[in-house]
């Protein structure tokens, strides 16, 4: 089935699919939102749970910032200054610089209970939910 499906994508445009397989090999300049932090928010009762994918990044440029239902995650992945390799670099895909997300959750967070931690290139992050203000009667003088 999915020979099928290869097929069926090569008759619908037989031009694009030769020049694809032709330069598979090769990688273009992505543009600026393509290099971002692709996350997966999961929501329950009382937090939500983050994952953010960081690969090489040191746990020590990342930087994560709360603020209300507001989350901020920045990354630096640096470039490693002892290069041991002799010659001519015919390729370099690796990416260097900085990285930042932002994202608003459906409740406000409490920062003082928030939890971050990274590991293999993956950075979790325990949200719990702010407990919600209940509203109060005032009374009429």
């Amino acid at each position: 089935m999915n020979n099928l499906r290869t097929a069926d994508l090569a008759l619908k445009d037989p031009f694009e699919s030769v020049f694809r397989g032709f330069l598979a090999p090769m990688r273009f300049d992505r543009s600026a939102d393509e290099l971002d932090i692709r996350v997966d928010v999961v929501e329950n009762d009382g937090a939500f749970k983050v994952r953010a994918d960081l690969p090489g990044v040191k746990k020590e440029d990342i930087n994560v910032r709360i603020d209300g239902s507001r989350v901020h995650i920045d990354a630096e992945a640096r470039r490693e200054k002892d290069v041991k390799e002799k010659g001519k670099v015919v390729r370099s895909e690796r990416y260097y610089g900085t990285v930042s997300r932002v994202f608003t959750l459906s409740q406000d967070v409490d920062d003082a209970k928030a939890v971050a931690k990274y590991e293999d290139g993956v950075l979790t992050l325990d949200l719990p939910k702010k407990a919600s203000s209940s509203s109060k009667k005032l009374a009429i003088q």
